[in-house]
């Protein structure tokens, strides 16, 4: 039993939950602070990766 992609549907779904929970004034501050966590998630993501590049090549060269 997967979770497949989420479709139209389904983010109308979520979005309407969410209206109601938390009301149509709180709904953009909500979004604004999603969309820079993913933003921070993302660039410290490529940071660690762009470090165990850099490891890897200073191992291989140590070979």
């Amino acid at each position: 039993m997967g979770f497949g992609r989420l479709g139209a549907p389904e983010l109308i779904l979520i979005l309407a939950i969410a209206l109601v929970i938390f009301g149509p004034s709180k709904l953009p501050e909500i979004g604004k602070s999603l969309g820079k966590a993913i933003g921070e998630f993302k660039g410290h993501a490529s940071k660690v990766t762009e470090d165990l590049n850099v490891d890897l090549k200073e191992d291989k060269s140590k070979s």
